[in-house]
């Protein structure tokens, strides 16, 4: 698999190199050179396998003869050890619920995979630091997919204050070769502090660094396996007019969701559903980029006003020839959110704030007989004190945050200062 920088074409890289790599020159992401168009009938064979056999053919398609067929069965085995189920809500909609792995959110998927293939690819005297900013579910998701981890240390920053305390708990109170580092700005800020060490030549050859955010290659090839799993569960009716509405925040789940369509995963169209961090939506109405300064809300995990993978998104339509026009939107105020969070829940089903607002945009815009599927993609508690002030009732732990909750917090405060996380990175390499 070959891969090209978004800013400078020039720079190619392997699969391998790309995701020990993270970012490019100029903070530029890489996108595969050449996306598999799979036949129809190839893609009904797969539908027809499980998760993990169906996975691994469709990331052999997207990576090639870089890592071994069986070699990459056992990888995806290992991380994808837990499912992907589509649930019913009413008629015409579910939720494919994508928070079952141990952190209780998607990016489980995502984050042990990039794990599995650093385990396969890098030298064992080789060290490396994965530096990473979390707006809530990144955080654990990649400090549990690499706990414990030889030669490989973790630092995660998150927006202090910004996240649910239940997701504060599931990665900060680790310890081992994760640290974990609130800063006192937002996630944006967090991102950009990222973005700053990774231009930083010295200190990137000194400690190794990585990222396991959504822009590494890895975690967003992950999440491709996923879409063509929903649609495996579904009936051959309801495939022919799927609409599938996305919570949107970094947008790495959305340009997921594009590749496994312009892979040949029958889609008929997708909804980019955000908070009022509504960059995306705004740009769609207007065609003008204007970032706004990124604020707090209850779906704390889309609070990001300039999303990272918003870039690969304008190549693939690029690439295929698509007309953004298409791309359906829509954005939800807090108010609005916890009238969804309310209204999804008298139809029967809990669900925490960003799933809800990806539904009621879905309900909003699916038409006359579509099939309408919307990404759950965190478990409720992991929202308990916002979801239970919203419903008025207790939602019970699931194990993997009971036996955190109560944990001391390990994080250190600093402030959206590169200096002071430059010498924190350095200071960690003796951990490893």
């Amino acid at each position: 698999m070959k891969l090209y920088n978004l800013k400078d074409h020039n720079e190619q890289v392997s699969f391998t190199q790309a995701v020990k790599q993270g970012l490019g020159s100029q903070q530029g992401l890489f996108f595969p050179h050449e996306l598999p168009e799979i036949e129809s009938t190839v893609i009904e064979e797969w539908l027809a396998l499980d998760f993990v056999t169906r996975s691994s053919k469709i990331l052999s398609a997207l990576i090639g003869d870089e890592i071994p067929e069986e070699e990459l069965l056992q990888r995806v085995g290992a991380a994808f050890a837990f499912p992907a189920p589509v649930k019913a809500v009413s008629d015409n909609v579910a939720s494919l619920e994508l928070f079952h792995g141990p952190t209780l959110a998607f990016k489980d998927f995502g984050g042990r995979f990039m794990a599995q293939i650093l385990a396969l690819t890098k030298k064992p005297e080789e060290k490396i630091t994965i530096l990473t900013a979390t707006s809530g579910d990144t955080g654990a998701a990649v400090a549990h997919a690499f706990y414990g981890m030889e030669n490989i240390n973790v630092v995660i920053l998150y927006p202090e204050g910004k996240i649910s305390p239940l997701q504060e708990k599931l990665f900060c109170t680790l310890g081992g070769n994760i640290t974990t580092l609130a800063v006192a700005d937002d996630f944006d800020a967090c991102q950009s502090l990222v973005k700053h060490a990774f231009d930083d030549v010295e200190l990137k050859n000194a400690i190794g660094l990585n990222s396991a955010n959504s822009i590494n290659i890895s975690r967003l090839l992950a999440q491709v396996c996923y879409y063509f799993e929903a649609v495996a569960q579904l009936p051959q009716e309801q495939r022919n007019q799927l609409v599938i509405s996305v919570p949107s925040g970094n947008f790495g789940d959305l340009t997921a969701g594009l590749i496994a369509k312009a892979m040949g995963l029958p889609i008929k169209r997708f909804i980019a559903a955000t908070n009022a961090n509504d960059t995306v939506p705004r740009f769609l109405a207007s065609g003008q980029w204007t970032p706004n300064k990124t604020v707090a809300t209850l779906s704390n995990a889309m609070d990001v006003s300039q999303p990272n993978n918003w870039p690969r998104v304008e190549e693939l339509f690029r690439r295929k020839n698509w007309q953004l026009n298409s791309l359906g939107y829509g954005a939800l105020n807090d108010e609005q959110t916890r009238a969804a969070v309310r209204s999804l829940a008298s139809q029967g089903y809990v669900s925490e704030p960003h799933a809800a607002i990806a539904w009621q945009v879905l309900t909003e815009q699916l038409q006359e007989g579509e099939y309408g599927l919307f990404l759950g993609t965190a478990h409720p508690a992991k929202f308990k004190e916002s979801v239970e002030d919203i419903l008025g009732e207790t939602l019970p732990l699931p194990e993997p945050l009971a036996e955190r909750a109560d944990l001391p917090l390990l994080s250190k405060t600093i402030g959206a200062d590169f200096s002071e996380l430059r010498r924190i990175l350095l200071d960690t390499v003796s951990k490893v």
